[in-house]
């Protein structure tokens, strides 16, 4: 047996290793997430109930919370990817072409939010959602997606720039307007179908971001997912066990479909080369 197989075979075999260690490291905690839903402390029994609980129909009332927070946080994720993409994806793409200098500005501004504390942003938004329930609109927790379209800025711009910077945009649009494109059709029709690993890496960052955001809507006293959960953790602990197992899980999705996403569009470039 060569050297050479035998380097190969222990990397191989320390990969699996690194790879188990981390894999039991992130699944304990799941495990005794669920282990926490379905048994009850102080008797050391097992049951579903707090399962049934959740997906029935017979406990409605004290579930409320979380059932609103749940709606709330969909709609809140729905219109924060409708603002943000209106507004990031063609400014990206305006810089770009128009305004290259402006670009680390652009990239400062949106990365600017990651050096902020949550807390420290909802100082400066308490005055403005004040103005916005009294002035303008409601005290609905949908328009926290003002404030969450901030807080998404930093990944959504890097998922997009890398995108972007993945293709010809000079190109794309010049040979799409001198054919006479206009420019919603260039965004929509070119330039978009050029960009979808960029744009559901981006989206699905963003969702995970909605989806697990508390201090905020906490502090403005609006109601979202986890909000609910806190409210439900005082009455049916092990069914907020449950929910928040249910979100971590749904969020791991998230990011392993970003990772096949991601990989899906580095190896359709490396085809076409070969």
């Amino acid at each position: 047996m060569s050297r050479a197989v035998t380097r190969r075979r222990r990397q191989r075999a320390l990969r699996i290793a690194v790879l188990g260690v981390v894999g039991v490291f992130l699944a304990y905690p799941l495990y005794a997430l669920f282990e926490f839903s379905i048994r009850f402390p102080l008797t050391g029994a097992y049951s579903v109930d707090a399962w049934t609980r959740l997906f029935g129909a017979g406990d409605g009332a004290r579930l409320q919370p979380l059932y609103t927070g749940l709606v709330n946080s969909l709609l809140i994720a729905v219109l924060t990817l409708s603002l943000m993409f209106a507004l990031l994806l063609p400014t990206m793409v305006w810089v770009r072409l128009r305004l290259p200098r402006l670009n680390r500005v652009v990239e400062f501004l949106c990365l600017l939010p990651l050096t902020l504390p949550a807390i420290v942003l909802v100082v400066g938004l308490v005055p403005v959602y004040r103005f916005i329930a009294t002035r303008l609109l409601d005290t609905h927790a949908v328009w926290l997606s003002f404030a969450y379209v901030v807080l998404v800025l930093p990944f959504a711009y890097r998922a997009l720039d890398g995108g972007l910077s993945a293709i010809d945009v000079r190109t794309l649009v010049a040979a799409a307007r001198s054919l006479g494109a206009s420019w919603p059709a260039v965004v929509a029709r070119v330039l978009l179908p050029n960009l979808r690993g960029a744009v559901a890496s981006a989206a699905f960052i963003s969702i995970a971001v909605v989806l697990g955001e508390f201090t905020i809507a906490r502090m403005l006293a609006r109601e979202n997912l986890q909000t609910g959960v806190m409210l439900v953790n005082q009455a049916a602990p092990q069914v907020a066990a449950a929910v928040s197992l249910l979100t971590l899980l749904f969020g791991i999705a998230l990011l392993v479909g970003l990772s096949y996403i991601t990989n899906r569009a580095h190896r359709r470039p490396r085809r076409r080369d070969s």
